[in-house]
């Protein structure tokens, strides 16, 4: 497959390469804010807004200077078309402020926004999706794991492990959405049929905080203007990429998620 990425046009300046608002991070889960952030920077994208509780922002701005950040109280202001993407769900756990942060966001995110979910978010949505149906979204990447999966469609593990093509098909369907399905060969189908089965990647990536970053990866992407299918297909590649290199470097057993971000460049020069 040809990996293609957005085009760097040098008359330009940061909003040129898209704004993510980044909707992350919980109390005692400040590392996803952090990973999925940087991540969609590194990237390539102009901007990442993060918004989070004061505690997260507080961490996350002792780690980087290189991020926006925006009080929750504050976040509908961000929900309007000057927003390239939204990503909402890592590490936002499933309490009820998060219950209704989630569901302030459907209910207000521009229809013309695309949304990433991830996470926290999908397991909120397993829940209670009533108000995502409602608003009858059309682009939207969805990012689970064999465990979140099995939430979606109310089934056991085992029975997505059985048919992981099939399993991702259900929920792009159900939920007419991109889904990138996260195992061992991730595969990412949309509602038009497109299929896509990955090759890249290995055992050091089963780490938390490794779909942090291919959150933060896809939706810096899609912020770029790129196609949500291909964002979320060469977002994967790359991130599985990046766990290959990292591999070589530091073995299976010792990479870290955040080692991933490390080589982000790498893996873009190999398609370059």
């Amino acid at each position: 497959m040809d990996y293609k990425l957005p085009k760097r046009i040098q008359n330009s300046n940061k909003s040129t390469f898209g704004r993510v608002l980044n909707i992350a991070g919980s109390d005692y889960m400040p590392g996803a804010a952090y990973l999925s952030s940087v991540s969609a920077l590194k990237i390539g994208c102009g901007y990442c807004f993060l918004a989070s509780t004061e505690r997260v922002i507080d961490a996350v701005a002792a780690q980087t200077q290189n991020i926006v950040f925006v009080p929750l109280s504050e976040i509908k202001d961000y929900l309007s078309d000057t927003t390239s993407v939204v990503s909402i769900g890592c590490g936002l756990s499933q309490n009820e402020k998060a219950k209704n942060l989630l569901d302030f966001v459907i209910e207000n995110v521009s229809q013309n926004i695309p949304l990433v979910i991830d996470a926290d978010g999908l397991n909120l949505l397993s829940k209670d999706n009533s108000q995502y149906m409602e608003r009858d979204f059309n682009k939207v990447i969805l990012t689970p794991h064999p465990k979140e999966a099995a939430r979606l469609l109310n089934c056991s593990v085992e029975e997505i492990l059985s048919n992981i093509e099939n399993s991702a098909v259900k929920i792009s369907q159900n939920y007419n959405a991109i889904v990138a399905l996260k195992t061992h060969n991730t595969v990412v189908v949309s509602p038009d049929g497109r299929k896509y089965i990955n090759d890249t990647g290995n055992s050091s990536m089963a780490k938390a905080g490794s779909g942090d970053v291919l959150t933060g990866m896809i939706s810096g992407l899609v912020a770029q203007g790129m196609d949500l299918f291909e964002s979320a297909v060469t977002g994967v590649y790359l991130h599985g990429l990046c766990g290959d290199f990292a591999k070589e470097e530091l073995t299976e057993y010792s990479v870290m998620a955040e080692d991933l971000i490390s080589y982000i460049p790498f893996a873009i020069k190999s398609v370059l």
